[in-house]
Protein backbone atom coordinates (compact mmCIF):
# COMPACT_ATOMS: atom_id res chain seq x y z
CA UNK A 1 0.00 0.00 0.00
CA UNK A 2 1.13 3.57 -0.66
CA UNK A 3 -0.41 7.03 -0.50
CA UNK A 4 0.37 10.15 -2.53
CA UNK A 5 0.26 13.67 -1.08
CA UNK A 6 0.60 16.81 -3.20
CA UNK A 7 1.18 20.43 -2.21
CA UNK A 8 0.72 22.87 -5.11
CA UNK A 9 2.05 26.22 -3.96
CA UNK A 10 2.53 29.55 -5.68
CA UNK A 11 5.78 28.60 -7.40
CA UNK A 12 6.33 24.84 -7.01
CA UNK A 13 4.49 21.55 -6.78
CA UNK A 14 5.84 19.26 -4.06
CA UNK A 15 4.83 15.60 -3.80
CA UNK A 16 5.52 12.64 -1.54
CA UNK A 17 4.62 8.96 -1.56
CA UNK A 18 4.14 7.44 1.89
CA UNK A 19 3.74 3.85 3.01
CA UNK A 20 0.32 4.58 4.56
CA UNK A 21 -2.30 7.32 4.80
CA UNK A 22 -1.45 8.29 8.37
CA UNK A 23 0.91 10.67 10.18
CA UNK A 24 4.25 9.07 10.94
CA UNK A 25 4.12 6.82 7.87
CA UNK A 26 7.40 6.17 6.07
CA UNK A 27 8.28 8.51 3.21
CA UNK A 28 9.08 6.30 0.20
CA UNK A 29 9.62 8.83 -2.60
CA UNK A 30 9.36 12.57 -2.98
CA UNK A 31 10.11 15.38 -5.37
CA UNK A 32 9.30 18.90 -6.52
CA UNK A 33 8.87 20.77 -9.79
CA UNK A 34 8.31 24.41 -10.67
CA UNK A 35 4.79 25.05 -11.92
CA UNK A 36 6.01 25.62 -15.47
CA UNK A 37 7.17 21.97 -15.61
CA UNK A 38 4.01 20.33 -14.28
CA UNK A 39 3.11 18.88 -17.69
CA UNK A 40 6.28 16.73 -17.54
CA UNK A 41 5.57 15.37 -14.06
CA UNK A 42 4.32 11.97 -15.26
CA UNK A 43 7.12 11.35 -17.75
CA UNK A 44 9.96 12.55 -15.53
CA UNK A 45 8.88 11.37 -12.07
CA UNK A 46 5.65 9.44 -11.63
CA UNK A 47 5.74 6.92 -14.48
CA UNK A 48 8.43 4.83 -12.73
CA UNK A 49 6.55 4.66 -9.41
CA UNK A 50 4.07 1.98 -8.33
CA UNK A 51 0.44 3.08 -8.49
CA UNK A 52 -0.58 4.66 -5.16
CA UNK A 53 -3.75 3.41 -3.50
CA UNK A 54 -5.02 6.94 -2.96
CA UNK A 55 -4.07 10.61 -2.82
CA UNK A 56 -4.85 13.86 -1.04
CA UNK A 57 -3.58 17.27 -2.02
CA UNK A 58 -3.87 20.98 -1.41
CA UNK A 59 -3.66 23.65 -4.07
CA UNK A 60 -3.41 27.44 -3.98
CA UNK A 61 -2.19 27.97 -7.55
CA UNK A 62 -5.67 27.90 -9.13
CA UNK A 63 -7.98 25.55 -11.00
CA UNK A 64 -6.01 25.52 -14.25
CA UNK A 65 -2.92 24.14 -12.51
CA UNK A 66 -5.05 21.65 -10.58
CA UNK A 67 -6.60 20.31 -13.79
CA UNK A 68 -3.14 19.80 -15.35
CA UNK A 69 -2.17 17.67 -12.35
CA UNK A 70 -5.44 15.72 -12.45
CA UNK A 71 -4.84 14.86 -16.10
CA UNK A 72 -1.60 13.13 -15.12
CA UNK A 73 -3.20 11.33 -12.18
CA UNK A 74 -5.50 9.63 -14.70
CA UNK A 75 -2.45 7.70 -15.93
CA UNK A 76 -2.63 5.81 -12.63
CA UNK A 77 -6.41 5.82 -12.47
CA UNK A 78 -6.20 7.50 -9.06
CA UNK A 79 -9.19 9.63 -8.04
CA UNK A 80 -8.02 13.15 -7.12
CA UNK A 81 -9.03 14.48 -3.69
CA UNK A 82 -8.28 18.05 -2.67
CA UNK A 83 -8.45 19.59 0.78
CA UNK A 84 -10.83 22.46 1.47
CA UNK A 85 -10.65 24.11 4.88
CA UNK A 86 -13.63 23.22 7.06
CA UNK A 87 -15.04 24.36 10.39
CA UNK A 88 -13.48 21.40 12.17
CA UNK A 89 -11.22 18.46 11.26
CA UNK A 90 -8.56 16.28 12.87
CA UNK A 91 -9.16 17.83 16.29
CA UNK A 92 -8.72 21.42 15.05
CA UNK A 93 -11.50 24.02 15.24
CA UNK A 94 -11.26 26.66 12.51
CA UNK A 95 -12.06 30.14 13.89
CA UNK A 96 -11.52 31.90 10.56
CA UNK A 97 -14.34 34.35 9.80
CA UNK A 98 -15.26 32.31 6.71
CA UNK A 99 -13.64 28.88 7.35
CA UNK A 100 -13.73 27.70 3.73
CA UNK A 101 -11.76 30.80 2.63
CA UNK A 102 -8.72 29.77 4.63
CA UNK A 103 -6.03 28.58 2.23
CA UNK A 104 -5.89 24.80 1.92
CA UNK A 105 -2.12 24.83 2.46
CA UNK A 106 -2.48 26.88 5.65
CA UNK A 107 -5.19 24.51 6.89
CA UNK A 108 -2.98 21.47 6.26
CA UNK A 109 -0.02 23.14 8.01
CA UNK A 110 -2.20 24.08 11.00
CA UNK A 111 -3.47 20.50 11.30
CA UNK A 112 0.09 19.19 11.01
CA UNK A 113 1.34 21.59 13.69
CA UNK A 114 -1.48 20.62 16.06
CA UNK A 115 -0.60 16.95 15.55
CA UNK A 116 3.01 17.75 16.47
CA UNK A 117 1.85 19.60 19.60
CA UNK A 118 -0.13 16.55 20.68
CA UNK A 119 2.95 14.38 20.21
CA UNK A 120 5.03 16.70 22.39
CA UNK A 121 2.88 16.38 25.49
CA UNK A 122 0.41 13.54 26.01
CA UNK A 123 -2.82 14.92 27.42
CA UNK A 124 -1.56 18.49 27.93
CA UNK A 125 -0.56 19.93 24.55
CA UNK A 126 1.00 23.39 24.42
CA UNK A 127 -0.22 26.24 22.23
CA UNK A 128 1.58 26.21 18.90
CA UNK A 129 2.59 28.80 16.33
CA UNK A 130 2.73 27.31 12.82
CA UNK A 131 5.00 29.24 10.46
CA UNK A 132 5.34 28.44 6.76
CA UNK A 133 8.15 30.31 4.99
CA UNK A 134 7.73 30.27 1.23
CA UNK A 135 6.71 32.75 -1.46
CA UNK A 136 4.53 34.21 1.27
CA UNK A 137 4.98 33.69 5.01
CA UNK A 138 2.03 32.53 7.13
CA UNK A 139 2.08 32.76 10.92
CA UNK A 140 -0.86 30.90 12.51
CA UNK A 141 -1.82 30.51 16.17
CA UNK A 142 -3.42 27.40 17.71
CA UNK A 143 -4.35 27.23 21.39
CA UNK A 144 -4.10 24.26 23.77
CA UNK A 145 -7.57 22.95 22.89
CA UNK A 146 -6.85 22.90 19.16
CA UNK A 147 -8.64 26.12 18.21
CA UNK A 148 -7.06 27.96 15.30
CA UNK A 149 -7.29 31.54 16.55
CA UNK A 150 -6.12 33.34 13.41
CA UNK A 151 -2.88 34.37 11.81
CA UNK A 152 -0.80 36.61 9.55
CA UNK A 153 0.17 36.58 5.89
CA UNK A 154 3.26 38.61 5.00
CA UNK A 155 5.54 38.76 1.94
CA UNK A 156 8.34 36.22 1.76
CA UNK A 157 11.97 37.08 1.16
CA UNK A 158 11.74 37.04 -2.63
CA UNK A 159 8.64 39.22 -2.76
CA UNK A 160 10.22 41.77 -0.43
CA UNK A 161 13.39 42.01 -2.49
CA UNK A 162 11.55 42.24 -5.82
CA UNK A 163 9.30 44.99 -4.46
CA UNK A 164 12.35 47.01 -3.40
CA UNK A 165 14.13 46.40 -6.70
CA UNK A 166 11.14 47.52 -8.77
CA UNK A 167 10.14 50.44 -6.55
CA UNK A 168 13.49 52.05 -5.85
CA UNK A 169 16.60 53.06 -7.74
CA UNK A 170 19.92 51.30 -7.22
CA UNK A 171 18.76 48.39 -5.05
CA UNK A 172 19.36 45.59 -7.57
CA UNK A 173 22.35 44.09 -5.77
CA UNK A 174 23.78 40.62 -5.05
CA UNK A 175 22.41 38.55 -2.18
CA UNK A 176 23.91 39.61 1.13
CA UNK A 177 24.25 38.23 4.63
CA UNK A 178 22.50 38.93 7.91
CA UNK A 179 24.33 41.22 10.36
CA UNK A 180 23.31 43.18 13.43
CA UNK A 181 24.65 46.37 11.87
CA UNK A 182 24.84 45.97 8.07
CA UNK A 183 27.36 48.23 6.33
CA UNK A 184 26.51 47.57 2.67
CA UNK A 185 23.31 47.48 0.62
CA UNK A 186 23.26 43.73 0.02
CA UNK A 187 23.57 42.95 3.74
CA UNK A 188 21.07 45.68 4.59
CA UNK A 189 18.45 44.08 2.34
CA UNK A 190 19.03 40.57 3.68
CA UNK A 191 19.10 41.74 7.30
CA UNK A 192 16.02 43.90 6.83
CA UNK A 193 13.98 41.07 5.32
CA UNK A 194 15.04 38.66 8.04
CA UNK A 195 14.24 41.12 10.83
CA UNK A 196 10.86 41.97 9.30
CA UNK A 197 9.74 38.33 9.17
CA UNK A 198 11.34 37.36 12.48
CA UNK A 199 9.76 40.40 14.14
CA UNK A 200 6.28 39.37 12.99
CA UNK A 201 6.89 35.87 14.37
CA UNK A 202 8.15 37.22 17.69
CA UNK A 203 5.10 39.49 18.09
CA UNK A 204 2.78 36.57 17.33
CA UNK A 205 4.55 34.43 19.91
CA UNK A 206 4.07 37.15 22.53
CA UNK A 207 0.38 37.50 21.67
CA UNK A 208 -0.19 33.75 21.86
CA UNK A 209 1.73 33.51 25.14
CA UNK A 210 -0.34 36.34 26.62
CA UNK A 211 -3.63 34.92 25.33
CA UNK A 212 -3.08 31.37 26.58
CA UNK A 213 -0.89 31.91 29.63
CA UNK A 214 1.39 29.16 28.32
CA UNK A 215 4.70 29.07 26.49
CA UNK A 216 3.95 28.34 22.82
CA UNK A 217 5.90 25.93 20.66
CA UNK A 218 7.13 27.44 17.39
CA UNK A 219 6.96 25.00 14.48
CA UNK A 220 8.49 26.18 11.21
CA UNK A 221 8.53 24.71 7.73
CA UNK A 222 8.89 25.77 4.11
CA UNK A 223 11.65 26.09 1.54
CA UNK A 224 12.97 29.41 2.88
CA UNK A 225 12.84 28.46 6.57
CA UNK A 226 16.65 27.97 6.80
CA UNK A 227 16.99 31.74 6.48
CA UNK A 228 15.30 32.10 9.89
CA UNK A 229 16.50 29.12 11.90
CA UNK A 230 19.65 30.99 13.00
CA UNK A 231 17.63 33.78 14.67
CA UNK A 232 18.37 33.14 18.33
CA UNK A 233 15.16 34.70 19.68
CA UNK A 234 13.00 32.21 17.78
CA UNK A 235 14.45 28.74 18.48
CA UNK A 236 11.96 26.96 16.19
CA UNK A 237 11.28 23.27 15.81
CA UNK A 238 11.84 22.75 12.08
CA UNK A 239 9.57 20.22 10.36
CA UNK A 240 10.64 19.52 6.80
CA UNK A 241 7.24 18.49 5.42
CA UNK A 242 4.65 20.06 7.72
CA UNK A 243 1.97 20.33 5.02
CA UNK A 244 2.49 16.67 4.12
CA UNK A 245 2.04 15.75 7.80
CA UNK A 246 -1.21 17.70 7.88
CA UNK A 247 -2.45 16.01 4.71
CA UNK A 248 -1.68 12.59 6.16
CA UNK A 249 -3.47 13.52 9.39
CA UNK A 250 -6.54 14.62 7.42
CA UNK A 251 -6.38 11.52 5.22
CA UNK A 252 -6.36 9.25 8.27
CA UNK A 253 -9.77 10.66 9.29
CA UNK A 254 -11.52 9.46 6.13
Amino acid sequence: MSFLVIDIGNTRLKWGVYSEARPGAKLLEHGAVVLEDIDHLWDRSWSNLPRPDGMLGCVVAGDAIKRRVEEQLTEWGVKPRWVIASEQAAGVVNRYEHPARLGADRWAAIVGARHRALELSAGDPPPVLAVMVGTAVTVDSIDMSGRFLGGLIIPGFGLMYRALESGTAGLKVPTGEVHDFPTNTSDALMSGGTDAIAGAIERSLRRLRRHTGREPVLIMSGGASPRLTHVGELAPRVVENLIFEGLLTLAAEV
